[in-house]
């Protein structure tokens, strides 16, 4: 049995769970059992706190902006306790976000985020999300940037 080749296994299948039945299912009761207490957010939203309660309210948030929130995972890297994930969230439009009211727009954004999970649960994130092309999706930004 190789240890590492399990706890790998294991921190996958951890935050598999949270994109799939926490982001995209709104399952929060299965959040308090997948984040430690001691969880710090590396990479929180902007008026966001780094701790687990930040990170559930980004999650609300985000269900409540859209309610049929949910990601396609294209793959995972696993290196010891730190699972890599590269996916897309996909959405429609049907709550205010970043102060912009719902415009039943079907939008997508890539995101590339890092989790260490320690004893079956997240306890560190590192994350860059296409925020910018969420933004565009949504009108408030334009489509190009200007020549120069």
């Amino acid at each position: 049995m190789n240890t590492n080749t399990d706890i790998g296994t294991i921190a996958k299948a951890v935050v598999r769970r949270n994109t799939e039945q926490v982001q995209g299912g709104g399952n929060f009761a299965l959040f308090d059992e997948l984040f430690a207490d001691d969880f710090i957010d590396h990479t929180p939203q902007p008026g966001g706190t780094p701790d687990k309660a930040g990170a559930r309210a980004l999650y609300g948030a985000l269900r409540t902006a859209f309610p049929d929130f949910h990601a396609v995972i294209h793959w995972q890297a696993v290196e010891g306790d730190r699972v890599t994930t590269y996916k897309t969230y996909h959405g429609t439009h049907e709550g205010a976000v970043f102060g912009l009211a719902p415009t039943g727009r079907k939008i997508s954004f890539d995101t590339v985020d890092v989790m260490r999970v320690r004893d079956g649960r997240i306890v560190e994130h590192w994350g860059v999300a296409h925020l910018y092309s969420l933004l565009q999706q949504l009108g408030a930004l334009p489509a190009l940037l200007p020549a120069a």
